[in-house]
């Protein structure tokens, strides 16, 4: 292939790229949108391949490579579950800076890099600098939010004491041995990279420690951005034009995306950074004197049976269901869906409220009712559905908590005050289903349980809505 059919195939990827991402900003046409996508990695893929830049003896490996690769993907498509996309998401942000860390090696050791002189050395080198530390970031980052997600770590903020100081002690270490490297002569400024990129490592680690389970919505965006990013610095590596536009579109709608998760939580992306908000395992909330000064809110909490939930249902003629976490973990998305139809066929009005943080990363719950088949045009985004929960029967939560939190608005010492949260004690009726009175990830207490109008249905979310669906079929 020459060198300017490959320009034009960089090209049409680019454009099916920026097609792909236009398609993913809507439900109804994220299919279109993949298949954009599919198509131009396919095009960008065999424009590399076969390439004026790849001789025959490395095709064999390259390969190698990509029946691997594709045996991998392959695999986890076929066997991770919807539940478990937010932490398949953070796998493969790691995966992306794992490959930038490598390819900035690469390309000090590699001979042709020796030959340069000048600026254009200077310029090279530091964009394996830059290149190896956003990977390096990204990949102990993303390591450790996979963690976080799949619980085989607390989600517990860890706050070490100073932490802000050893992060400007980091930084300031970083940029030295970036002078060191820089004015390094030949491939002596081996000594500095790797400093650098312990430290980079050890960084991201004490990052994504620090963010409390309440924030992992905005880390997986935030995360998705430096992947992008870090695929930008390998393109400047490598000298190849359409890494560097597609990792800037990838980095810059993370960065978006990050900057709009943060609105839905009324945080700034600093205060996230800095860490410290969510207890992570859904602890009881303190009481007096606890999480950010709150007290324990008034009343009295009335449970009802799946049988008397049904009947509820049964009656009404408005129902919003406001999914949550909770529905991912019992996968209830299904059972959801049935009684979704169930109640359509009878006349009911059903409708979905969806969060931005609703779950563990962007479009969490968007992903899983689409999974079920719920219908996209009874799908609406919080703010299209607020002002509708006054003339609503029944606001149905199942396993959400501080999204539905009344005290972001109305207790201004909450840790939670000002976030926009799903209005749903505005209903006529409140049904919350909870395993138990366990606080969120915010670790603050919610007061909507002991509002007169509302009702408390204890138990497995699957269970309890496959018993609820026998008794609206009975």
């Amino acid at each position: 292939m020459s060198e300017s059919l490959a320009t034009v195939s960089y090209i049409g990827a680019t454009i099916l790229f920026i097609l792909c991402l236009g398609g993913l900003s809507n439900a109804e046409t994220s299919r279109r949108g993949n298949l954009y996508g599919m198509i131009g990695m396919t095009v960008a893929m065999l424009a590399t391949i076969f390439g004026p830049h790849v001789t025959s003896a490395g095709l064999s490996w390259i390969v190698v490579a990509v029946v691997v690769g594709a045996s991998v993907g392959l695999y986890l498509a076929r066997t991770v579950q919807m539940t478990q996309m937010p932490e398949l998401v953070a796998f493969m942000h790691s995966m992306v800076g794992l490959a930038a860390m490598l390819v900035g090696f690469a390309n000090y050791i590699d001979p042709a890099s020796g030959m340069m002189q000048g600026a254009e050395r200077t310029i090279h080198e530091t964009e394996i600098y830059i290149g190896i530390l956003i990977g390096a970031v990204t990949l102990s980052g993303s390591v450790i939010a996979f963690g976080k997600l799949s619980a085989r770590i607390g989600g517990k903020p860890v706050l070490l004491p100073g932490r802000h100081w050893l992060n400007l002690a980091a930084l300031l270490v970083v940029l030295y041995f970036g002078y060191v490297f820089l004015n390094a002569e030949s491939s002596q400024g081996m000594a500095a990279l790797l400093v650098m990129t312990v430290i980079a490592l050890l960084f991201g680690v004490h990052m994504v420690m620090a963010i409390g389970g309440a924030d992992m919505p905005v880390v997986v965006s935030m995360l998705n951005s430096y992947s992008g990013w870090a695929a930008a610095a390998t393109g400047f590596m490598l000298s190849n034009d359409l890494l560097i536009v597609t990792g800037a579109l990838v980095g810059s709608s993370g960065a978006i995306l990050s900057y709009i998760m943060c609105r839905a939580m009324n945080r700034n992306f600093i205060s996230v950074i800095a860490g410290g908000f969510g207890t992570g395992s859904g602890a009881p909330a303190a009481g007096a004197g606890g999480a950010g000064g709150t007290t324990q809110p008034a009343g009295e909490v009335v449970a009802v049976s799946a049988a008397e939930t049904a009947e509820l249902l049964r009656e009404a003629k408005n129902v919003i269901i406001v999914p949550g976490y909770g529905m991912a973990v019992a996968q209830a998305q299904h059972t959801v869906y049935e009684i979704t139809k169930l109640l359509r066929e009878k006349g009911v009005n059903v409708r979905f409220g969806i969060h931005p943080v609703a779950g563990r990363m962007p479009g969490h719950m968007n992903v899983l009712l689409a999974e079920a088949k719920v219908p996209y045009d009874i799908v609406f985004e919080m703010d299209e559905l607020n002002e509708d929960f006054a003339d609503t029967d029944i606001a149905m939560v199942i396993g959400a908590n501080d999204i539905v939190n009344p005290a972001a608005q109305e207790d201004p010492t909450s840790p939670i005050a000002g976030m926009p949260v799903l209005e749903v004690w505005k209903a006529r009726t409140s049904i919350v289903m909870k395993r138990s009175m366990a606080s969120g990830y915010a670790g603050v207490d919610n007061p909507l349980f002991y509002k007169d109008n509302n009702r408390m249905l204890f138990g497995d979310a699957k269970k309890m809505l496959d018993e609820v669906q026998t008794a609206l079929r009975a």
